[in-house]
């Protein structure tokens, strides 16, 4: 079931609300710069074992109105509590990849988790995309710098660039054009503005220390987007935190190693 949501005056984003009646609910928040679709093979699984699968399109992304504005993570960590609040959703599981992850800390930092009652973090591109003084981890300046060049001169080769970057096992010619649509279905200006956060954004090194509710941190050893050192410095600021490492896996480890993934996801939701 898809509809729209008014998360604030003439901004609406798109859920797709799949077997609403599920005992057990996990909203799904994707990464740069795809859309709530990347989780297909998810959709499919979780809901026969009876979940409910809710995807958001974040602002700017899939099928979710673009305005110029409102891509910190403050605003959307809010338009996530919009989307709770007007679904009334109560003790969900909230899983964020990569950038959607690293909103997804925002959010259980800023509205002290709301509604959360277990949070799954794939890929997450926190606490820091890039490297700084002091944390070496991430990748060069310098790459975020080329993707927002290359995003205003020619998108769709950008995208095609990243797309080489995302898997560490081959995926068919059909599904890498498939991610590539998904890419393209955002607006040009929200792909820019979310890789200008990965520059300027540092208070997800403080909203980690925030989390409370038990936290499940998947990631590919192999991921050369958000790499691996990451997960170890999200294991070491969350408290009751599991960290599973998951061998020749990149970046979308979500169809990479999907079963180790959707396993791993299941045996979390059901921990008590």
């Amino acid at each position: 079931m898809g509809l729209y949501i008014e998360v604030e005056k003439n901004v609406k984003v798109y859920v797709e609300d799949i077997n609403p009646e599920g005992t057990k609910t996990i909203l799904f928040i994707h990464g740069w710069p795809g859309n709530h679709k990347l989780f297909e093979y998810q959709f499919n699984l979780l809901p026969q074992l009876g979940y409910r699968c809710i995807g958001m399109d974040c602002r700017g992304f899939g099928q979710s109105d673009k305005p110029w504005t409102g891509y910190d993570y403050n605003r959307l960590s809010d338009d996530i509590r919009v989307v709770i609040e007007t679904l009334k959703l109560q003790n969900i599981v909230l899983g964020g990849h990569s950038t959607g992850g690293a909103i997804c800390v925002r959010y259980m930092a800023r509205h002290d988790g709301y509604g959360v009652s277990k949070l799954a973090l794939f890929a997450a591109a926190a606490p820091s995309l890039i490297h700084r003084p002091y944390f070496p981890y991430g990748l060069p300046k310098q790459t975020i710098i080329n993707i927002i060049q290359g995003t205003y001169t020619d998108r769709p080769s950008m995208l095609r660039g990243f797309g080489n970057m995302i898997f560490y096992n081959p995926v068919s010619a059909p599904f890498s054009d498939w991610i590539f649509q998904l890419g393209l279905q955002a607006a040009s200006w929200s792909t820019v503005a979310i890789a200008k956060t990965w520059l300027g954004e540092e208070e997800l090194f403080n909203d980690l220390f925030a989390i409370k509710v038990p936290t499940l941190i998947l990631h590919g050893i192999n991921d050369r987007v958000c790499l691996f050192p990451l997960a170890i410095a999200q294991k070491n600021s969350i408290r009751n935190s599991k960290l599973i490492p998951i061998d020749k896996c990149g970046h979308f480890l979500f169809y990479d190693q999907r079963e180790i993934f959707n396993q791993e996801l299941v045996q979390f939701i059901e921990a008590k």
